[in-house]
């Protein structure tokens, strides 16, 4: 691959319009295609690598992305951070559509999602005690607060297989056990690029409340999510091109040493 980043975006396929002399960029992964061509351009100084992990035309439901083939991508590309912004549903009363989250925990509710690049036969174990990077997660949300937007600095989020929404049953589980914000792809695009030794940090914009919030008895429709998003999309954007050019070159997280200890040697 010619083209280069250090930064990488999954996002909607919107994203990438914002930047200027974008290019497009085909890449070929051991696990097949990601679900579209890199896009890298710059935000000042910083070359940037979007990927819409839904496909450009949106046609990639959350439990049909191919999730290895977009990190690897990114990883190919020479990205050493992620930001992962996300649409996301509230748990609670006091996390309001439109406000913004930056997640500390994740809680994973999927299945038979492709979710490790060690299936073996060197046993591979990484810790995901914290899931995101806590030098980008400061960045972030202070980057936030310095853009005027509502932020809270910690959540969980529990990320549901999709692509169906949460019965009412579910929705109160979710929130009788303490967690914030429900979404359907953070897992394994979180999990995965820690196995890549790349920072990860969520930013979660909050679209609805879900179904089972009390108070909140509207089903949660795609259509209302899309239009909460669209209308907060320059926020986000705004966030991002600010976020991106105060990230340091040089690392002062675990993230980078996630593989260090994790492998089970021969003589094991």
């Amino acid at each position: 691959m010619s083209a280069r980043a250090r930064v990488g975006v999954f996002g909607g396929s919107g994203f990438y319009s914002f930047l200027e002399d974008v290019n497009q960029v085909e890449v070929d992964t051991p696990y097949g295609p990601p679900s579209a061509p890199l896009a890298i351009g710059r935000i000042g100084d910083i070359d940037v690598a979007f990927l819409p992990r839904h496909g450009l035309d949106h046609g990639l439901p959350p439990h049909m992305i191919n999730y290895r083939a977009n990190v690897w991508a990114l990883k190919d590309a020479g990205v050493e951070r992620v930001i992962g912004p996300c649409a996301a549903g509230s748990l609670k009363p006091e996390v309001e559509p439109g406000h913004f989250v930056v997640s500390d925990q994740l809680v994973d509710r999927t299945n038979a999602r492709k979710d490790t690049f060690y299936d073996g036969p060197l046993t591979t174990h990484v810790s995901f005690a914290d899931p995101y990077c806590p030098e980008l997660r400061s960045l972030a949300i202070d980057t936030a607060r310095r853009e005027g937007i509502t932020v809270h600095e910690r959540g969980t989020v529990v990320t549901i297989q999709g692509p169906r929404f949460s019965t009412r049953a579910e929705s109160k589980w979710f929130q009788d056990a303490g967690w914030e914000v429900i979404n359907m792809t953070q897992y394994p695009e979180a999990y995965l690029s820690r196995e890549l030794e790349m920072c990860y940090v969520n930013v979660a914009l909050i679209t609805d409340y879900d179904v089972g919030l009390e108070g909140q008895s509207g089903a949660v429709s795609h259509e209302e999510v899309l239009k909460v998003f669209e209308a907060n999309n320059e926020k986000l954007r705004n966030l991002l091109f600010s976020l991106v050019p105060r990230i340091p070159e040089q690392r002062s997280c675990p993230c980078a040493s996630a593989l260090t200890g994790a492998r089970v040697s021969d003589e094991h």
